[in-house]
């Protein structure tokens, strides 16, 4: 068959592949006992903001992938740029070498950074940049002479990654179960959800106590015990947990009193989600370490990023000081060309300007849906957004466990992808549905993301 644009899709192919998917491909954070009868989804081809899969049915890509392809799907450019530079220098380490294009990334990165943060150290995802982040923070302080400063903080319900020091970091007990028992010396303080803090949630504004319970923390375990904190600038898991006001600044504060790291975790916050290049800029804080991944090169080629201090590197700049850690694919010199490329693209559009222009708009198209019935909040920034689900809309009394499964697995994930949105219907926390549309999007997907979430959010609050 061939789609409206002149793709051919076959369908027997679709078929095989689905097949051979059940039998050999094993999916991340996946039911794998979802697919013993179903079809796999198999994405073929992107352009945009929108994907087709291997039947030729087009969807609106409202998370970007994996809160990812910034510059939307089908960029020859990139692609282009891959080609480039795996024909002159496909492969070279960062151990004792460097490369030009890991090299330019680094200083293009460091330019735009807010402060000091002028030290890129390459990964080649997320997680990693986290675990890198949490051993440098041990590190350093052995080096200046602290050596008991070891333990970090992070945030209830809070994601981090999956290595054993990211996921022991995480704040998600589900997840964490079965690998128990974790790295020790990680905390975990109160979150940013104000729909549903004990202490503001009927106030006019924040108390920041939600800040003050890291204080709190450094203090019961000890100021000389904790070396870092961990935190997003929106927390993703929950759905979109933006800061209160003075919550960031309050934050450094304690940081600066008790000699504390602060890490921002920009994986997903980073190169424009928020509107701009670093969410720390858009809440004003300065951070000793930030870790970015996804946005860097709009997925187009794996890779993360640790990015630190004047102060954290000084240390390893005398005699023999070594930060004994890397990754054999970390700064991959066709993933560095990648980035580069990418964020051309970034300043030739003008992608920050346009998430700042546009994302009342994705916010009013949002907000809009607050008459159906079991929409409880609305919350997020930039291109970043989520909506909490609630069984009745006075009270915020939220799902039972069997009533989540049935609304998010049910009802809304089967039937979202049938009207044609990836977006992601999640109960890590209370029941929310999350969005995160590439960084092209405007007012037209916006439109076609609340027809789409109105009709099932509608059908469901029916069935419920």
């Amino acid at each position: 068959m061939t789609n409206e644009k002149g793709y051919d899709f076959d369908e027997m192919n679709s078929a095989r592949l689905s097949e051979l998917a059940r039998r050999h491909l094993w999916m991340h954070f996946t039911r794998m006992s979802t697919y013993q009868e179903a079809d796999v989804p198999i994405m073929v081809r992107g352009e945009g903001p929108y994907v087709w899969d291997s039947h030729g049915k087009r969807y609106l890509d409202g998370l970007a992938g994996l809160f990812v392809v910034q510059v939307g799907h089908g960029r020859s450019e990139l692609a282009a740029a891959a080609s480039k530079q795996a024909s002159e220098l496909a492969y070279f380490p960062l151990w004792s070498y460097a490369h030009a294009p890991a090299i330019e990334l680094a200083e293009k990165i460091a330019s735009l950074t807010p402060g000091d943060l002028n030290r890129v150290f390459f990964t080649t995802g997320g997680g990693e940049a986290v675990e890198s982040a949490f051993k440098l923070a041990r590190h350093y302080f052995k080096l200046v002479g602290k050596p008991s400063k070891t333990k970090v903080i992070s945030r209830n319900i809070a994601y981090h990654g999956t290595t054993m020091g990211a996921l022991s970091i995480t704040g998600l007990a589900g997840i964490k179960a079965p690998y128990e028992p974790l790295v020790p010396g990680t905390f975990k303080v109160a979150n940013t959800n104000r729909y549903r803090c004990v202490d503001c949630s009927h106030l006019d504004a924040c108390t920041l106590h939600c800040a003050d319970d890291i204080e709190r923390m450094i203090n019961y375990e000890g100021a000389d015990t904790v070396a870092a904190v961990f935190l997003e600038p929106v927390q993703n898991s929950g759905g979109c947990f933006t800061p209160p006001e003075g919550y960031f600044q309050r934050v450094r504060e304690i940081c600066d009193k008790y000699d504390v790291l602060l890490v921002s975790d920009e994986v997903i916050c980073a190169f424009g989600r928020l509107g701009y290049y670093f969410g720390a800029e858009r809440y004003r804080f300065q951070p000793d370490m930030m870790t970015v991944a996804k946005g860097m090169t709009s997925g187009y080629s794996p890779i993360g990023a640790l990015i630190a201090s004047d102060r954290i590197i000084e240390p390893f700049l005398k005699e023999t000081n070594t930060f004994l850690h890397g990754y054999t694919f970390a700064g991959h010199p066709v993933s560095a060309a990648v980035g580069l490329a990418n964020l051309e693209i970034f300043e030739r559009e003008n992608l920050i300007g346009h998430v700042q222009a546009n994302e009342a708009a994705f916010r009013s198209r949002l907000e809009a849906l607050r008459d159906i019935p079991i929409v409880g909040d609305v919350r997020g920034a930039g291109y970043f957004y989520g909506i909490e689900l609630v069984k009745d809309r006075v009270t915020k009394e939220t799902f039972s466990d069997e009533e989540s499964e049935r609304l998010l697995r049910g009802i809304l994930t089967p039937r979202l992808f049938e009207e044609g949105l990836i977006c992601r219907a999640d109960d890590r926390g209370d029941p929310v549905i999350q969005l995160s549309p590439p960084l092209v999007a405007g007012v037209e997907q916006f439109d076609e993301i609340a027809g789409i979430l109105r009709t099932v959010l509608e059908e469901a609050a029916a069935l419920l």
